[in-house]
């Protein structure tokens, strides 16, 4: 039996993480778990699945969680000291790494460090600090399962296969929302819009970066880490039914698909049980009853952030960091409701321009980066207001 923790155990991933655990009991149990804010549901996840260690963010929500479990052999930690110990925790054997945004970088690289089987889906990671993580992956003989859908499709797809005889990797992006809406009212769509996905469910933040397609230029970025790959080697297409998750395209004129039903549980599992695999809690895939399977190229008029990702994918060093940041900054910004949808992209393009490539070498130096982003990018939305 494999002792699972959690990252993010309160978020999307982590909740349908729990579910997958849920339907292996004799596979898999819960060491750990880590949450922001949510501690109403921390407590009812602790309550069922019984670990040892668990973090929150704030201080006052860590006594009273102390308060609630006395009687329990239960340790409680906080803040992001909280998640970093959670990452490195040595009574786990897999580590589920699913905190949004850079927030989830330091639990990440601690669990990398600690040598653990990391499942990954929290993409910012690799996209500031994909040498860094690659790095101490070999150093800490450490391994990361991709859970994003694309990624894991990949990463089946590649599976036995000579890379030397790839020629092309294409990443799959359902087009949000908004992918029929007139490019001109865009203006106009709200909150409440652009969290309505057509066909994933997903939490806030990733919601709208599908709306905008910057959750596939950041896989673009994450992907060329991931599997060793040339930014000519990547590239996207429009796939409204999200069946194929991922295409690999062969130097004999092959192409491999990866297709599954749209829930997470399915790569969550995958990336859990491999190189195993466990019969899922999700229906298998009926193509008779999907029917239909389109794929578009992408409109740079309706997303214009996936140019600046191809141009940080370019660039490398310091411009996903910056990328990222502004895009995090930004996307808060339009969810608070301060700024309208298109400004997403427009302060984004205006932060980017204005960063200059810098050489990355360490931690710091990337969280230094980050940190010079988000102040001009709050600077950008303070004018546009």
């Amino acid at each position: 039996m494999k002792a699972v923790a959690v990252l993010g155990s309160t978020g999307t991933i982590g909740r349908n993480t729990l579910e997958v655990i849920r339907a292996h009991k004799n596979h898999f149990r819960v060491s750990a778990l880590a949450a922001g804010s949510n501690a109403r549901l921390l407590a009812e996840q602790i309550q069922e699945f019984r670990p040892s260690l668990v973090s929150v963010e704030k201080k006052e929500d860590a006594e009273a969680l102390r308060s609630l479990f006395k009687r329990r052999r239960l340790r409680v930690v906080y803040g992001p000291e909280g998640a970093v110990e959670i990452g490195g925790d040595r009574a786990s054997d897999i580590v589920v790494s699913a905190i949004t945004g850079i927030n989830g970088l330091r639990p990440t690289l601690a669990a990398v460090r600690a040598g653990k089987q990391v499942a990954l889906a929290n993409k910012e990671s690799l996209v500031v600090a994909g040498p860094l993580l690659r790095r101490d992956v070999a150093r800490f003989r450490a391994r990361i399962i991709p859970v994003d859908s694309e990624h894991s499709g990949v990463f089946q797809c590649l599976a036995g296969e000579d890379k030397r005889s790839v020629t092309r990797v294409i990443l799959t992006a359902s087009g949000g929302p908004f992918l029929k809406t007139p490019v001109a009212e865009l203006k106009s769509k709200t909150v409440d819009e652009a969290l309505a996905h057509p066909r994933w469910k997903m939490g806030r933040k990733v919601t709208v970066d599908s709306a905008t397609l910057m959750n596939k230029g950041l896989e673009l970025i994450e992907a060329r880490w991931l599997f060793d790959l040339e930014p000519a080697e990547l590239s996207i297409l429009i796939h409204p039914q999200s069946i194929v998750h991922a295409l690999v395209e062969m130097r004999d004129g092959s192409m491999i698909a990866q297709l599954s039903a749209t829930d997470m549980k399915i790569p969550i599992q995958f990336a859990l049980t491999y190189p195993e695999r466990q019969t899922s809690p999700v229906p298998a895939l009926d193509l008779a009853r999907v029917g239909t399977l389109e794929f578009f190229p992408v409109d740079a008029k309706r997303f214009p952030l996936v140019r600046l990702a191809y141009q940080a994918l370019e660039e490398g060093e310091s411009a996903p960091i910056a990328l990222n940041a502004a895009n995090e900054v930004a996307v808060e910004a339009f969810l608070a409701r301060k700024i309208a949808f298109p400004d997403i992209s427009g302060i984004v393009h205006r932060a980017v321009d204005g960063h200059r490539t810098s050489k990355v070498s360490t931690l710091e130096d990337i969280f230094e980066v980050d940190s010079r982003i988000r102040r001009l990018t709050l600077q950008f939305i303070g004018t546009r207001q």
